[in-house]
């Protein structure tokens, strides 16, 4: 009986230890392969990181200044970018766009693109600058002050350089547009630089604003803007970070044109317009976040005002 006990001991602690081996090897594996993944993903964010504060620190180069991304025309002059700069343009853009598409739905993207029209103003000394803007519904659209209203700084104001019209481009047609409201930006690419316009209630797809994005650093954005007046394209780009002057940098393009085009999160969401680039970089841009005050005059949405004043320039 004894003998017969100590057999069964045996067997029942081998089968213990065996069954304890298997699990602490699994365990050990599992660790293993959450520590990689978990390192693999250090790594991207590492890399992202860097090439954020890398292109910071170009920022940060002596004499280095803002720069509106309002495109201007010459008269008679309309394809300013030609074909071999629309070329590459395209080329740079498919190649961005094929290493982010899995970060949101393509289709998502493509519906989002058509809250989006072409923005022209016109001035009395013959000059058409080009822009975009997002549509908030009603006929009302957002973009950037600069592309509607002559500011302080600038450089023709003197020679008494006025807007006289502004349209934007609806299924191929210019349509007429007044502002509504703006900022109190002085100069290009300040937390005012921005405006809103109104024209006829258009069959455009409203976008959804939404106020209280973060703006976390490294976040995967999306923008979309009228990239040297030829229509409205997708960049992606990552979440730099918050200025002194109540802005966000941003590793995206600022092509000329794209200024009061839409910054989207990966839910479609519009959280701020584009209104510059660090001058001479046009990889390096910056983002003014929706703030409440510049939907105020915009009907629906929250702490706007029942009337509306149009304001002339």
């Amino acid at each position: 009986m004894i003998a017969r006990i100590s057999r069964r001991t045996v067997f029942l602690a081998s089968i213990f230890a065996t069954a304890l081996s298997f699990f602490t090897l699994g365990v050990t594996g599992a660790r293993r392969s959450d520590a990689a993944a978990h390192a693999s993903y250090e790594a991207t964010l590492a890399a992202i990181r860097s090439d954020v504060k890398s292109e910071l620190g170009k920022g940060s180069r002596a004499g280095a200044l803002p720069a509106g991304t309002i495109g201007r025309m010459a008269t008679g002059d309309p394809d300013r970018a030609g074909d071999s700069t629309r070329a590459q343009m395209v080329a740079e853009i498919k190649a961005e766009l094929q290493s982010e598409m899995g970060l949101v739905p393509v289709q998502l993207l493509r519906d989002r693109r058509a809250s989006f029209v072409e923005l022209y103003s016109y001035d009395n000394l013959g000059k058409t600058n080009y822009g975009t803007a997002g549509y908030l519904g009603n006929g009302y659209f957002i973009t950037v002050k600069h592309a509607v209203v002559v500011l302080p700084d600038d450089d023709d104001r003197t020679s008494g350089r006025r807007i006289t019209s502004i349209k934007v481009i609806y299924r191929g047609k210019e349509i007429p547009a007044k502002v509504v409201d703006f900022g109190n930006a002085d100069a290009e690419v300040q937390s005012g630089d921005w405006a809103v316009i109104h024209t006829r209630d258009l069959d455009l797809p409203a976008l959804h604003a939404d106020t209280s994005y973060a703006y976390e650093f490294a976040s995967p954005i999306f923008r979309m803007g009228n990239d040297y007046s030829k229509g409205i394209i997708l960049a992606t780009g990552y979440v730099g970070q918050r200025t002194s002057n109540g802005l966000v940098t941003c590793l995206t393009d600022g092509h000329p044109g794209v200024s009061g085009g839409g910054v989207l999160d990966q839910r479609g969401n519009l959280v701020g317009i584009p209104v510059g680039r660090m001058q001479g970089d046009y990889r390096f841009s910056f983002i003014l976040p929706l703030r409440p005050e510049m939907l105020r005059k915009v009907p629906g949405m929250p702490g706007a005002s029942s009337a509306v004043v149009s304001i002339t320039n």
